[in-house]
C-alpha cells in the first residue's frame, strides 16, 4: 500500500502560510513512523518558487498546479483542482490547515472523495500500517477523542494554525517538483471574484507574537493598562473568550479552542482561571505567569510562576517595575 502523506500547502498572494509548514514538519514524523514519505500541494498562479520552501522544510516531492483559475481562492476551482491530484496520486492521508480555507476546502474534497474528515486535530499519529490516530477536542473541549478512519482512503484530518511545531529548514534537502495541468470543468464555476477587500489589522497577529499580555474576566476593565503593559513589554494583547463575548476585544485576540493557538516565549495571563477550551491555545507557551486572586484557579497547574492578586492592582505595580528598569 502506498503510504504517500499528502499536505495542502497554504498560500496567499504568493506568500506560504505558516500553517503549511508546520503540517510539512507532523507529516514528516508521521511518515517516519509509517515508512512513508512526504508530499506537498501547491495551487495557484506563479507560486512555483515556493516549491524549493516545501522541499526545505520537510516535502519529498512537490505536486504544484500553476494556472490562471487558481490566482484567488474559489471554492469550485480549487477542489476541482485538488480533487483531480488526490485521485491520480492516491495519497494515503492528507492533511489541511484549519484556516478559512482549509475549512472551506477539506469538507467538500471529503465528499466527492467518499471517505472521512476529522476537524480541528490537536495531535496526529501513525502507526507502522500507516493508520492514522486523529485526537480533537470533543464536548466542548472537556475531553479529548481520538478518531480512526480504517475503511476509506485518504485519512483526512484539518489542524489548527500553532498547534504543530514548525520544523527547522534543511537547504540541504532535495526533493521532486511534479507540475500538473488541471482539467477544468468551467461549466461547474457558478461563482466570479468581483473584488477582493482586505482588512488592515495593527499590530502582529497573536499567533505570531513572541510575548503576549492576556486578559481574562478579573482584568477585562484594565484593557488600556494590559495595552500599556504590552508597549513597555513589547507584547500584543490578547485575551479569553468571555472577553470577546462582551465587546471589549475583537475575536482575532483570542487565544484557545475557538480562538487561536499561540506559542510565544512568554504569556502573561492575566485574571484568566485557566479553563480547559483556554488552555488548549496556550498550555505550550515557553514562560507562563499567571496573575489571579483565586489561588485555586487551574491556571496556575500550567504556569511557571504564579501571583495570586487581582490583576486589577498589580498591573500598575508591573508598568512602573517594567518603565524603571529600562530607563536605569
Amino acid at each position: 500500500m502506498k503510504k504517500e502523506i499528502l499536505v495542502y500547502c497554504e498560500q496567499r498572494d504568493g506568500e506560504l502560510k505558516s500553517v503549511s509548514l508546520e503540517l510539512l514538519g507532523i507529516a514528516r514524523t508521521l511518515a517516519e513512523n509509517s515508512n512513508g514519505s512526504v508530499a506537498a500541494m501547491l495551487l495557484g498562479e506563479n507560486v512555483k518558487g515556493l516549491c524549493k520552501t516545501l522541499v526545505e522544510y520537510g516535502a519529498d516531492k512537490v505536486y504544484v498546479a500553476d494556472a490562471p483559475e487558481l490566482k484567488y481562492y474559489l471554492t469550485e476551482q480549487y477542489a476541482q483542482a485538488s480533487s483531480s491530484i488526490i485521485n491520480e496520486t492516491k495519497p494515503n492521508i492528507v492533511l489541511f490547515p484549519a484556516t478559512s480555507i482549509g475549512r472551506d476546502l477539506a469538507p467538500r474534497l471529503s465528499a466527492r472523495l467518499h471517505t472521512g474528515l476529522t476537524a480541528d486535530c490537536t495531535k496526529l499519529e501513525a502507526d507502522a500500517d500507516g493508520n492514522l490516530f486523529m485526537t480533537r477536542p470533543a464536548f466542548g473541549g472537556n475531553l479529548f477523542a481520538t478518531i480512526v478512519c480504517p475503511d476509506h482512503k485518504p485519512q483526512m484530518s484539518t489542524v489548527r494554525p500553532g498547534v504543530m511545531k514548525k520544523a527547522e529548514p534543511d537547504k540541504s534537502r532535495k526533493g521532486e517538483i511534479v507540475e500538473k495541468k488541471i482539467a477544468f470543468d468551467n461549466s461547474k464555476f457558478a461563482v466570479t471574484l468581483i473584488e477582493e477587500k482586505q482588512e488592515k489589522s495593527s499590530g502582529t497577529d497573536i499567533a505570531d507574537a513572541k510575548l503576549l499580555v492576556s486578559i481574562g474576566r478579573g482584568a477585562k476593565t484594565a484593557l488600556a493598562k494590559a495595552k500599556e503593559l504590552g508597549g513597555a513589554l513589547g507584547a500584543e494583547v490578547s485575551c479569553s473568550r468571555t472577553v470577546v463575548d462582551e465587546g471589549v476585544l475583537p475575536q482575532s485576540q483570542q487565544v484557545g479552542q475557538t480562538g487561536k493557538t499561540v506559542r510565544p516565549q512568554l504569556y502573561l495571563a492575566l485574571g484568566i482561571s485557566g479553563a480547559v477550551q483556554h488552555l488548549a491555545g496556550m498550555s505550550d507557551s515557553e514562560y507562563i505567569i499567571a496573575v489571579n486572586k483565586d489561588k485555586a484557579a487551574t491556571i496556575f497547574n500550567v504556569a511557571h510562576l504564579g501571583i495570586v492578586g487581582d490583576a486589577n492592582e498589580i498591573l500598575p505595580h508591573l508598568i512602573k517595575e517594567i518603565g524603571a528598569r529600562k530607563s536605569a
